[in-house]
């Protein structure tokens, strides 16, 4: 398995504005942008990639304050930020076009990708089209989100001295307990997470990326719209149930709310089903690309 040295070897770094975005691409066929989660990073995607990159040009890269991109102090960090830069790195790339597969923060992420699709569609302008999105685990309806102990911590008034007081033992067990009871990290998966994490002194800014929780009470009808209000992009989720954060719960809510959604379950994981069950992930969205192609075109 990829280390994450060879992870950020493989990669480039791509200027934006006034910062270094790690980025990395590879395959042919049509371009699938990766969006990772909180507090990780592209990282994530390691095991499902080989396979992925047999059959697609595949697109991955870091939030501005994650992994091996910049991490500044101080910055306004925001969902609304990270689709700016998924939009610059795929421009930079020459992509106009793109599936997507997101997974925690970057089902944020790619809520915004799609609502401003939509708004592109509608005054007939230039700018991403997004082909088709698959969501795995994330916090989609806000009021839904069960935020652990770190978390709330974090976003509270005392968030930017637990930031600096996280260290590696705590770090490691509360991402461990959002993983399935049989499908927990490995020691090697917790290292480069950590690695990964602590690259460039990032735990300190933990504090400002919390702010995504806030950003998705503020934005939750736009976001949320995307998916319970048909449209023309086709979506997905592939949902780990057992995951505490964003589970069986969620899952039950998008029932609800849009009868007939696609939802593939995947019953003995928790909130990392790339990392806990890759053959799992892979399956389901192989079998929901398989039923994009027969689709009429847009």
């Amino acid at each position: 398995m990829i280390s994450p040295r060879a992870w950020r070897t493989s990669g480039t770094q791509l200027p934006w504005n006034g910062h270094s975005l790690f980025v990395r691409e590879q395959g042919q066929g049509q371009p699938l942008l990766l969006l990772h989660g909180f507090p990780t990073s592209s990282w994530d995607w390691r095991r499902v990639w080989p396979e992925l990159t047999a059959s697609y040009r595949v697109i991955a890269f870091d939030y501005l304050g994650y992994g091996f991109s910049d991490k500044p102090r101080g910055y306004p960090y925001s969902v609304l930020g990270y689709a700016d830069q998924a939009e610059a790195v795929l421009a930079h790339l020459g992509v106009e076009r793109a599936h997507v597969l997101a997974h925690d923060v970057g089902v944020s992420v790619a809520c915004e990708l799609l609502a401003r699709d939509g708004e592109r569609r509608t005054r007939n302008g230039s700018g991403l089209e997004v082909l088709s999105v698959c969501f795995l685990n994330g916090g989609l309806f806000p009021e839904l989100h069960r935020a652990r102990p770190a978390q709330r911590a974090l976003i509270g008034p005392l968030g930017f001295l637990v930031a600096r007081l996280v260290w590696r033992g705590a770090f490691e067990r509360g991402l461990a307990a959002v993983f399935g009871p049989e499908t927990k990290p490995s020691r090697e998966a917790l290292d480069g997470y950590w690695e990964c994490a602590h690259h460039g002194g990032g735990l300190a800014n933990y504090h400002l990326l919390i702010r995504y929780m806030e950003e998705r009470r503020t934005h939750r009808d736009r976001w949320v719209g995307q998916v319970v209000h048909p449209g023309p992009v086709p979506i997905c989720f592939v949902n780990g149930l057992l995951d505490p954060v964003s589970g069986r719960h969620v899952v039950e809510r998008l029932w609800q709310e849009r009868p007939g959604l696609e939802i593939q379950e995947l019953p003995r994981v928790g909130h990392y089903p790339q990392e806990e069950d890759p053959a799992g992930v892979l399956g389901a969205y192989g079998r929901f690309r398989a039923g994009l192609e027969v689709l009429p075109p847009r």
